[in-house]
């Protein structure tokens, strides 16, 4: 089942503390972006945010599952009603991503 446009405006209005929040089309699903930074996928209208060591040692309680079959460990964030946490968990994450050396492309 493919994402709905309204789910993702909604996820993206609840993240705008966060920092720029753009939404780009993947698949039939969604990817999301802060500040340009690629931190989350959408998949089946749930939200699923990149695994890094500062959003697990702030986040311990939250499951962590592959967004769609043969994919790498996500953190789900269940509650896209609870903007603090999904600000919160985006800043450590995106923070971390810009902080990791970049991969050169071969």
């Amino acid at each position: 089942m493919a994402s709905h446009q309204d789910f993702v405006d909604y996820v993206a209005e609840q993240l705008r503390e966060s920092g720029s929040i753009r939404s780009r089309k993947m698949f039939g699903e969604y990817g999301l972006y802060c500040d340009d930074i690629f931190f989350a996928v959408i998949c089946d209208d749930q939200l699923f945010i990149k695994v890094t060591p500062a959003g697990e040692a702030a986040f311990p309680n939250l499951s962590k599952v592959p967004p769609y079959a043969g994919a790498n460990d996500y953190i789900w964030v269940e509650d896209v009603d609870d903007r603090d946490t999904m600000t919160a968990l985006t800043r450590l994450t995106c923070q971390a991503l810009q902080d990791q050396p970049k991969k050169r492309r071969k």
